[in-house]
């Protein structure tokens, strides 16, 4: 039996952080960071059966084209990740009420809808971008053992091109669900190589009044190449879940709008555009 300290139930019997209940969710589950993203993902619905906020997490479950649905905001990093993917997993593979393992393990379908910067030039903004390996620059998927599961000679090949300094610990590369992949592709994608990395300025090269430890890792992640494969986009949660969909079970995949081209120094004229055209697109892909 699992001890309560090590997985916290509220008072109604739901799991702490998300507020949820397992009838609460449905087994196809997209992921959005900003909390006030949901309801546009949800708009397209033709009814909303559920509606929870608890903290920066907002889930709503509802139906879209006769499928049911659920949309989570998971709020911004890796941490928030490990949170999220935890305790959806303990709604379907544990049993609340006894606290035991659940002989018969439920695979979800998680995608993530996300927004990022293009590290490609050819990558252009407005574009989507499927991310076919995620590459964490954080430590906290280490914590688990995710040595069988990683992509320990792409690992060795970025650490050795971008001169990675290990005092930052080990990245590690995780692919994505290959079910998923070929259930949300299309020719009018872009395929790519996420990097993920563990916050928003010092992390991802940017400077305002502290210097960072590599000034030039933005441009090695730029010519980063494995086996024909270039980075292509760099955001904040996609090698955390597929890192822990994987250990877990769970289906796993990222696509992100392109708002803005790091290489071009270009910015979407309309992201909101970009973001909407993504939500269509996938919504449709997911019905299908």
């Amino acid at each position: 039996m699992i001890a309560s300290s090590e997985l916290i139930l509220n008072p109604d019997g739901s799991v702490y952080h998300l507020n949820l209940k397992p009838e609460h969710i449905a087994k196809d589950i997209i992921f959005v960071g900003d909390q006030n993203r949901v309801e546009k993902i949800t708009k397209h619905f033709s009814n909303i059966e559920f509606s929870q906020q608890k903290r920066e997490f907002k889930t709503q479950t509802g139906i879209y084209k006769g499928k049911r649905i659920t949309v989570i905001s998971t709020g911004i990093g890796p941490d928030n990740i490990d949170i999220v993917m935890n305790e959806l997993d303990a709604l379907v593979n544990i049993d609340l009420e006894t606290r035991e393992i659940k002989e018969e393990l439920t695979s979800l379908n998680i995608v993530r809808f996300g927004t990022s910067g293009s590290l490609q030039a050819n990558v252009p903004c407005d574009s989507i971008v499927m991310s076919l390996y995620g590459l964490g620059l954080d430590n906290m998927l280490r914590f688990y053992c995710i040595d069988e599961i990683s992509e320990t000679a792409m690992e060795d090949a970025f650490i050795k091109q971008t001169n990675w300094d290990m005092r930052k610990g080990r990245p590690y590369v995780i692919k994505g669900s290959e079910i998923l992949e070929k259930r949300l592709e299309s020719d009018t994608i872009f395929k790519g190589f996420t990097g993920t990395a563990g916050g928003f300025y010092g992390p991802q090269g940017r400077v305002l009044r502290m210097p960072i430890q590599d000034p030039e890792l933005n441009n090695k992640m730029d010519k980063f190449e494995f086996e024909g494969i270039k980075m292509t986009n760099l955001e904040m949660e996609t090698g955390a879940i597929y890192g822990l969909g994987k250990l877990l079970g769970h289906q796993c995949l990222s696509l992100n709008a392109i708002i803005a081209n790091r290489a071009t120094g270009t910015f979407s004229e309309d992201p909101y555009k970009a973001v909407d055209a993504l939500i269509l697109y996938a919504l449709d892909k997911l019905v299908e």
